[in-house]
């Protein structure tokens, strides 16, 4: 007998990190799930959806593209609900950290790319989630990646800091424009996660981190990936259906 569904989630930068820790969660909340990250990292796609599907019972489907490209973003939403029945959460959860530098020796090419990454790929996937729910006619959710550095500057990590601070003011502007349509925009801001993203800042010390404003050193240990996950999940929940704008 199939597993009971709540509904149908897309979540991006599946393969790996606080994404993957996304789609096991929301799999085991009874969510359908569709698997998204960059063409090249098909195979982990296709092994994370047969962990899923045999964890959970839940059905997957496995939809790889480029955030970065809105015709594939338009395409992945499309596909993934003619997939599963539909969508009812969108994760835009793909970003990149880029290496820290100063702004006066930071390439305009590394700021062209984060952007890329880090907001057009977040307003891509709100943009075609948003018209997709709105046909549909039954709300919505639709969440964000921002982090800790869209909450409070970071020295050394300007475009990363840049980017999302965007994602913050998008997620608030776009809250505003569903709300008639019952559909919630939210945006989550990890602190520093226990990822492949944070392998070269873990190798960094602790006071090093603290002062370009990444942590605060008392009692500092870096979260993990299901941290964001539960947090995530609560977000996505019938009784969070009063909050929208918010960024935590």
């Amino acid at each position: 007998m199939a597993a009971k569904s709540f509904g149908v989630a897309l979540i991006t930068g599946a393969s790996q990190g606080i994404g993957k820790a996304i789609a096991s969660r929301l799999a085991n909340d009874g969510f359908r799930i569709a698997l998204n990250d960059i063409p090249s990292k098909d195979q982990q796609l296709k092994i994370l959806s047969r962990e899923i599907e045999r964890q959970s019972g839940m059905e997957t489907y496995v939809a790889p593209a480029d955030v970065t490209n809105e015709r594939e973003v338009e395409n992945m939403v499309e596909q993934t609900s003619k997939a599963l029945g539909g969508l009812d959460v969108m994760i835009a959860n793909a970003g990149i950290f880029p290496e820290g530098k100063m702004v006066i020796d930071l390439p305009a090419e590394t700021l062209h790319k984060t952007f890329a990454v880090n907001l057009d790929g977040v307003f891509f996937c709100y943009k075609h989630a948003a018209r997709q729910m709105i046909a549909q006619g039954r709300g919505g959710r639709i969440l964000g990646a921002s982090s800790i550095a869209g909450r409070r500057s970071a020295g050394h990590f300007s475009a990363y800091t840049a980017s999302k601070y965007a994602v913050r003011g998008l997620t608030q502007s776009l809250a505003m424009e569903l709300a008639q349509h019952g559909i919630t925009v939210d945006a989550y801001a990890p602190g520093l996660i226990n990822s492949p993203m944070s392998i070269e800042l873990q190798k960094d010390h602790v006071a090093v981190l603290a002062i370009v404003g990444l942590c605060n050193p008392v009692n500092f240990k870096f979260g993990e990936p299901e941290d964001i996950a539960s947090l995530v999940s609560y977000l996505v929940s019938k009784e969070a259906h009063y909050i929208t704008g918010k960024c935590t």
